[in-house]
């Protein structure tokens, strides 16, 4: 096994990944101008993949003992040593402060996977939504499935939907499921291939929950495009992106019950998709209410880092030396009982 680990860093290194010109000529005049002196540390961080860090979040339904004591012992600590009220015991998230990365486990059928190798960063809109035993929470844009994983992690809900309408992500969505979660729990889960536009329609009022963990312009993996054509194709299109996630937020506003959560989220730094589309959505809709995340980003400070939003109800996690998780784009919502 270590001379497996030993022999696959040249061939990594062999085929290290090519940035792509066309992406951040873009992003660096986007981004320098909404970010101004906080994108040249992003930039240095996502354009430079050695950098890059996964935390290890662990598996309460094939619970880790060993690992946990030898993250312990190289040094990682669990997110959120500070106090938040609602961080649940149950979810045990280890980050470094040093780039180190462990293997990924395979799947295997009928065998539960122990830990998911993921960005910090993403286990934020995950305990945004504050989810609890019982509660009926629906993931919109679910695939990979990392962030279903996530929430399980936090409680048992009564009920989980996890949809996905793209069919490829879709079948990567169920092995996810498959590889973490015990069949007992699977009574409780529903996996769907519905445009998410259209689940506001078909499940009203239905959720006290729901994730939009929205598609959206992927800053680290746009960096890295191996087609220029379609990533000079993907930058024309992305003036697109806003008004589809738009459609999925109005949307899950329609499946979330009165006085339910809503929480939306993004990996990408752009305004446009972010911190535009929140407003939109509090200008448009009198019973959404914005939910201040300031306290969560207090918190959590020492592990993550945070560029302005201008939003009470809003956090961007952007990536610095030292703290390299993101980006990250969180906003928190509430669905008042009055119009």
């Amino acid at each position: 096994m270590m001379l497996a680990r030993l022999t696959a860093k040249p061939e990594r290194k062999k085929l290290a990944k090519q940035l792509c010109k066309v992406v951040l000529d873009h992003f660096d005049a986007q981004y320098s101008r909404e970010l101004g002196e906080a994108w040249s540390a992003a930039r240095d961080i996502l354009t430079s993949p050695s950098c890059w860090q996964h935390a290890v979040l662990l598996n309460r339904f094939n619970y880790p003992f060993e690992l946990e004591k030898d993250l312990h012992f190289k040094g990682y600590h669990t997110l959120f040593q500070g106090s938040l009220p609602y961080y649940p015991k149950s979810l045990k998230c280890y980050l470094s402060r040093i780039p180190h990365r462990i293997p990924s486990e395979r799947h295997q059928i009928g065998n539960l996977k122990k830990y998911y190798l993921l960005n910090a960063a993403s286990v934020l809109p995950v305990l945004a939504l504050e989810l609890r035993d019982g509660e009926k929470v629906l993931d919109l844009c679910a695939a990979p499935g990392g962030k279903s994983i996530a929430l399980l992690q936090c409680a048992c809900p009564g009920y989980l939907h996890c949809n996905e309408y793209d069919s490829l992500r879709l079948r990567w969505l169920r092995q996810t499921l498959e590889s973490f979660i015990p069949e007992p729990l699977e009574n409780v889960i529903k996996v769907s291939e519905l445009d998410g536009r259209e689940m506001g329609d078909a499940q009203p009022e239905k959720f006290d929950k729901v994730l939009v963990d929205a598609p959206c312009s992927n800053d680290r993996s746009w960096l890295f495009s191996s087609d220029s054509q379609k990533a000079a194709c993907r930058i024309s299109q992305r003036r697109k992106l806003p008004v589809l996630q738009i459609e999925l937020l109005r949307s899950a506003i329609k499946a979330l019950r009165p006085g339910g959560l809503l929480v939306y989220s993004t990996c990408t730094l752009s305004k446009a998709e972010n911190q535009d589309v929140v407003s939109e959505i509090l200008n448009s809709c009198s019973n959404i209410m914005p939910v201040n995340t300031e306290e969560m980003a207090r918190t959590c400070s020492q592990d993550f880092a945070f560029a302005p939003t201008g939003q009470e109800c809003g956090l961007l996690v952007i990536p610095e030396k030292g703290k390299a998780w993101g980006p990250m784009y969180v906003a928190k919502l509430k669905k008042s009982w009055t119009v």
